[in-house]
C-alpha cells in the first residue's frame, strides 16, 4: 500500500485516479478548495486525509500539512479560460497561471521531503495544449508550457534523490471542462469524439506503480 496526494480529485481525471488508489487500498490525501469541497471529499473517498488550500491562491498552500512519506503526488487541478488575448483580462490570465503553474510549483516544494522519502514519484497532469500552441489559448499555452518546463528541471533536480518525475500529455479529453470549452468555442459537444477519462486515469496509475527499474519522463495521449 501506497501514500498518494491528488489535486483535482473532485471530477475528471483526478477524481478516476483517485477512487481508483482508494479502491485498491492505498493512503488518500487530497487538496481542496474550501471547507464545504473538503467535506465532500471526505464523504465520496472514506478514509482519505483531506487538505484544504485554494491553488487559485497560491499563498494558501503556504504551511500546508503534509505527510512524512509520499509514493506519489497527482497534479490534476486545471483551469481553462478560452479566449483571445485582447479578450482577456489580467484577472483571468492571473488565475489560470495561479492554478496552472504556481500552484503546482509551490506545491511540489511542499511535499518535496516526502516524496524523497518514498523514493516516489511526481506526475503532472499537462495537455496538449503544453506542446503546442494555438490561437485563443494564449494564456492556457503559457501556463502549460510553463509546467512542461517546470517538471523538465525538477526531474534533473530530483533524479539523485531516487525520485521520478512524468509528464502526462492528453489531448482533448471527455470531461465536464471539455463541455465547457466546447461552449465557449461556439461548438456542439459530443463525448463520445475525445479520449475517455478513464483512459488518462489508467496511464496515471501505469507510471505511478511502475517498476524501479525505469521511469517515464514524458505520455502522449492523443484522441483516435
Amino acid at each position: 500500500m501506497g501514500a498518494y496526494l491528488v489535486t483535482g480529485a473532485g471530477s475528471g481525471i483526478g477524481a478516476l485516479v483517485a477512487r481508483a488508489l482508494a479502491d485498491r487500498g492505498d493512503e488518500l490525501h487530497l487538496l481542496a478548495r474550501s471547507a464545504t469541497r473538503a467535506d465532500e471529499l471526505a464523504a465520496a473517498y472514506d478514509g482519505a486525509a483531506v487538505l484544504v488550500a485554494d491553488l487559485a491562491d497560491p499563498d494558501s498552500l503556504a504551511g500546508l500539512s503534509v505527510p512524512a512519506r509520499l509514493d506519489g503526488v497527482v497534479h490534476s487541478a486545471g483551469v481553462v479560460d478560452v479566449a483571445a488575448l485582447d479578450a482577456t483580462g489580467a484577472a483571468s490570465l492571473r488565475a489560470t497561471v495561479d492554478v496552472n503553474l504556481l500552484a503546482p510549483m509551490l506545491l511540489t516544494r511542499q511535499v518535496l521531503e516526502a516524496v524523497r522519502a518514498a523514493r516516489g514519484t511526481h506526475v503532472f497532469v499537462n495537455s496538449g495544449s503544453g506542446l503546442r500552441a494555438k490561437a485563443g489559448w494564449a494564456s492556457y499555452n503559457a501556463s502549460k508550457f510553463g509546467l512542461r518546463g517546470f517538471a523538465d528541471a525538477l526531474r534533473q533536480e530530483e533524479g539523485d534523490h531516487g525520485v521520478r518525475v512524468t509528464s502526462v500529455f492528453p489531448g482533448r479529453v471527455a470531461t465536464p471542462m471539455q463541455e465547457r470549452v466546447h461552449a465557449a468555442e461556439g461548438k456542439d459537444y459530443d463525448a463520445s469524439a475525445w479520449i475517455r477519462p478513464e483512459t488518462v486515469a489508467a496511464e496515471v496509475l501505469r507510471v505511478l506503480d511502475l517498476g524501479r527499474d525505469a521511469t517515464i519522463p514524458e505520455v502522449v495521449v492523443s484522441p483516435a
